[in-house]
């Protein structure tokens, strides 16, 4: 379900630290999202890719946030590299890679819109990384891809395995690495109003992203968010999760 990665593909890493970040990367193409365009953005180990600001907080937070912190969450939880995993992430204009990420995100649209077309994409590639405070070998795998064709911007949240929801500053258990609070997934628009919490975040429940879709494509969600509308209540509880995935353009 994740796109190729890794030096072989030319992506760049962090640093192996506790709450690190990247550098400010300058995109080759504005993203626009929830309406405002960016040129710039930040890779951060905890699980976040953030515009404007970089974004070291380790505690996951409920959407929306207050001030403008503009940010993808594909995973947001205590993320110490030091103890394993690499981050990594890339730009790329790569035919095969645009040609499937257009496949991926014709499912995406309503019936009758015109399928995307991406002409550049942006991924960033949390890999076998480890939580703060392990006393075990448990590692997480996920992916947030950012896709535009020069006006439409698409975010995928792609999910390998998932072994980890939650570091031990968060009170997790330092063996199994769940309990306490875990991770938070979702999107965070900066304005206070507009913001969208994946179902199952920030309760046990975001340990099964890898299973679920709302593509039909187990670990994969995909989001069309330049002009993203979604505003959902509280995370739902795990025995609340509707059986049925949310419309990937509501």
């Amino acid at each position: 379900v994740l796109y190729p990665f890794g030096p072989e593909v030319g992506d760049e890493a962090t640093h192996h630290e506790d709450d690190g970040t990247s550098p400010e990367i300058f995109l080759e193409e504005n993203f626009s999202f929830f309406g405002r365009a960016h040129r710039s953005l930040y890779v951060n180990n905890n699980g976040v890719v953030s515009f404007g600001t970089m974004v070291p907080e380790f505690t996951p937070q409920p959407f929306p946030l207050p001030g403008h912190r503009p940010f993808v969450a594909p995973y947001w939880a205590d993320v110490d590299t030091r103890l394993g995993g690499d981050v990594f992430y890339r730009q790329s204009r790569d035919p095969q890679l645009l040609a499937r990420l257009a496949q991926d995100l014709a499912p995406a649209v309503p019936p009758g819109d015109q399928p995307p077309q991406p002409t550049w994409a942006f991924v960033a590639t949390w890999d076998r990384v480890a939580y703060f405070g392990a006393a075990s070998d448990k590692v997480n795998t996920f992916q947030a891809v950012l896709a535009s064709d020069g006006v439409t911007c698409f975010v995928l949240l792609n999910y390998g395995d998932l072994q980890w929801t939650t570091g031990i500053a968060n009170q997790g258990d330092p063996h199994t690495g769940l309990g306490g609070i875990p991770a938070q997934a979702g999107f965070n628009s900066g304005d206070d109003v507009h913001y969208y919490n994946v179902p199952g975040s920030r309760t046990p429940a975001v340990q099964s992203l890898s299973h679920r879709s709302n593509l039909g494509v187990p670990g994969r969600w995909a989001f069309r968010v330049d002009h993203f509308k979604a505003t959902e209540g509280p995370p739902e509880t795990p025995g609340t999760l509707s059986k049925t995935p949310e419309a990937p353009w509501s």
